[in-house]
């Protein structure tokens, strides 16, 4: 079996696939620098703000696989 691509497909192909991992390796990159909280830090945050049950509107939503 043989495929016959273009050079101009072959390297559309190649920039998706590599924008595709540079931007799951920023994405990782990002959420590794994000600190964790601490418990004592949840209270004040949750004294200060409230629970997040009290916002119903979403901003913005994003699934990431990790």
């Amino acid at each position: 079996m043989q495929v016959t691509v273009s050079k101009e497909e072959l390297y559309t192909m190649i920039k998706d696939a590599v924008r595709e991992v540079i931007q799951e390796k920023e994405l990782n990159q990002i959420l590794k620098t994000i600190p964790e909280v601490s418990d004592e830090e949840m209270q004040e945050i949750t004294e200060k703000y409230g629970s997040p049950d009290k916002y119903r509107d979403v901003a913005r939503s994003e699934t990431v696989d990790i």
